[in-house]
């Protein structure tokens, strides 16, 4: 056991920092172990017999083979030890992985086309970060709002499928403060590569302080805002700045152009446009872009809005 959690964090796996994940492990190296050890039994044996039991003259006739109970107890014995050595040990890691302990600090997570979005207990939101206190158990409750996602962070060994329409969990305790990669391990659409997100674990005070504070402050500037939201409702899937195409239309010279719609109409790009983009997406689509852009953008503050409103301005 001792070596096996000595290769953790190496090439073979990635870092460890939840407290299944050694278990996780373990179980995984033990499988691969054997399995290695076997392939070499056979492939040495096949080896050995090939060379051993050849054929050396065109007229030799090989010797009657005589069966050795010993020999097929052990093939029909052994790999069934190992069979049950390994589906007990998987079912007591399963069993655990997947029953939350009741005093887990509970977060509410969305899947979006192509962004994760958490909801705290006191209704702080945030996008494409999960902020979660180290040494304490976090049952994530998630529900897709279009279609399958999955929910992976590799160094917590946890992974879930996200469903429309219905509720999924699943829970870790992060062991040590840091940021964690979370990835989208169901395909999804054209960005489902970059529906990528960030655990960011704190110390159990930080994580705290960070909840009482985690508000935009109200003298932020408009557009600075602006820029944060892009960033952080993860606009920059589906909108660049630099005009080039993605699922969406880019902002560069976004504001103040004629649109051309799907029914043949056309419109200025002023305010109000932008203002309706934002909060009824399907409105008016732009000819040549899909309507996919999710309708929870609604949910803004007139303050985000006017705040986005100003940053496409400024993309010029």
């Amino acid at each position: 056991m001792y070596a096996m959690i000595l290769l953790q964090s190496t090439a073979w796996l990635p870092e460890a920092a939840s407290s299944v994940a050694p278990e996780v492990d373990s179980l995984f190296l033990f499988w691969a172990l054997v399995s290695t050890l076997l392939f070499i039994g056979v492939v040495g044996a096949m080896t050995f017999f090939v060379v051993r039991y050849r054929r050396r003259r065109l007229d030799e006739m090989p010797e009657p083979v005589k069966e050795k109970k010993a020999i097929e107890l052990a093939w029909i014995v052994v790999p069934t030890i190992l069979v049950l050595i390994v589906f007990t040990w998987g079912f007591r890691v399963f069993i655990k992985m997947y029953t939350a302990p009741p005093d887990a600090y509970e977060i509410l997570v969305h899947g979006y086309q192509w962004y994760w979005e958490f909801e705290y207990p006191n209704g702080v939101k945030t996008t494409n970060e999960l902020h979660v206190p180290a040494g304490q158990p976090v049952k994530l409750r998630m529900t897709s709002v279009d279609v399958i996602h999955s929910f992976y962070v590799p160094a917590f060994r946890v992974k879930q499928d996200v469903l429309p329409d219905r509720y999924s969990s699943l829970w870790f305790e992060a062991t040590k403060p840091g940021e964690y990669t979370v990835f989208c391990a169901e395909y999804c659409g054209t960005q489902h590569s970059g529906m990528l997100a960030k655990v960011i674990v704190h110390p159990r005070e930080e994580f705290e302080q960070w909840l009482e504070n985690a508000g935009v402050p109200e003298d932020m500037p408009l557009a600075e805002l602006g820029a944060k939201l892009y960033r952080d409702k993860a606009c920059f899937s589906c909108h660049s700045l630099d005009g080039s195409r993605l699922v969406g239309p880019t902002f560069k010279g976004l504001f103040g152009s004629t649109r051309t719609f799907e029914d043949g109409s056309t419109a200025v790009a002023d305010e109000n446009y932008l203002r309706e983009a934002i909060l009824q997406p399907g409105a008016r689509v732009v000819q040549g872009y899909p309507n996919v852009m999710p309708a929870s953008y609604a949910s803004l503050s007139e303050r985000e809005v006017a705040a986005l409103i100003e940053f496409i301005k400024q993309q010029q």
